[in-house]
């Protein structure tokens, strides 16, 4: 008989939707391959449902803040039962931009130039130091989201309002806008899977153009690189899963300028959605959706 697999996704991060359709997409694909699921909110029910279900493994399909940010790794620990994906430090790490940062510059991995930014500063002065530490125009982005909720490109006409417009975050992340491809590198434990670029429509591949087909963001697979060039790639991104401390599949977000790969930040729990990249490199590479699933799942049974 094939493991009862509880699925937690829905959440309540600004992901909810992309996080509902992963686990519905998940559960759909091991329902008819013989599994037994359930699919759970990571709600006031949870334990109730864990404890009803007692399930084998549980796949974790949460995306963005309370999902992939070591919060419910740390309430899923209690349980004792095997989750899926990156662990409490792991996931905290990844899905806070400045630390994370912090590692790849230390461990030498190219990454934009940024400075944080607690709204601390009046405009002029703020435009001031973006002229001598960044240069318009930038990226204004949140320290914890994913799925580039929230990210703009500024220029000094709409960075203030732009700043207004997130001031709840409380303290964002402005950094060097790159400019060139837009590249992505999937990593399955200790195996780099493969790459694929992106050509968005849109300014660049924000929310709209990742999870909406109308955006028509165009996929290209095989990535055209030299042998050479693509080695690197795929080594720079299964070191920052290594350093990171990352279990499972991750993706990583590049930029290709200038002949040189830049690290913008690493996914600990990428979709798997119909427009989601991490299945579409796995299917080039001849891995089933199926198949990717079941590994993420006989992933989560090594210890975290």
């Amino acid at each position: 008989m094939k493991k009862k697999v509880l699925i937690l996704s829905g959440g309540i991060s600004k992901e909810r939707l992309i996080s509902l359709d992963t686990g519905y997409q998940v559960a759909k694909e091991l329902k008819k391959n013989g599994y037994k699921i359930k699919i759970s909110e990571p709600d006031d029910n949870l334990e109730k449902n864990i404890k009803i279900f007692k399930p084998s493994v549980i796949f974790n399909a949460l995306h963005g803040q309370f999902g992939e940010d070591g919060y419910i790794q740390t309430i899923l620990e209690r349980f004792k039962i095997p989750y899926t994906h990156s662990g409490v430090i792991a996931s905290s790490i990844a899905m806070d931009k400045e630390i994370s940062k912090k590692i790849f510059i230390k461990n030498k991995i190219k990454t934009p130039k940024y400075f944080t930014y607690s709204y601390d500063l009046p405009t002029f002065d703020l435009i001031k130091k973006i002229k001598k530490k960044l240069k318009f125009p930038v990226i204004v982005k949140p320290l914890n989201e994913g799925s580039s909720v929230n990210v703009y490109i500024c220029n000094k006409k709409n960075i203030t309002k732009t700043l207004i417009s997130i001031k709840n975050y409380k303290k964002v992340m402005i950094e060097e806008f790159i400019g060139g491809r837009e590249i992505q590198v999937a990593i399955m434990g200790n195996k780099k899977l493969g790459a694929i670029e992106l050509r968005p429509k849109r300014k660049f591949y924000d929310y709209k153009a990742k999870y909406n087909s109308s955006a028509k963001t165009e996929h290209i697979i095989p990535v055209n690189l030299t042998s050479n060039k693509m080695k690197q790639l795929l080594d720079i991104a299964l070191k920052a899963h290594k350093i990171i401390g990352c279990k499972g599949v991750t993706r990583s977000d590049f930029k290709f300028y200038n002949g040189k790969f830049y690290l913008l930040e690493i996914n600990t729990q990428p979709g798997m959605t119909k427009l989601s990249l991490v299945p579409e490199i796995a299917a080039y590479k001849g891995i089933s959706f199926l198949k990717l699933i079941e590994w993420i799942l006989i992933d989560a049974n090594k210890k975290k």
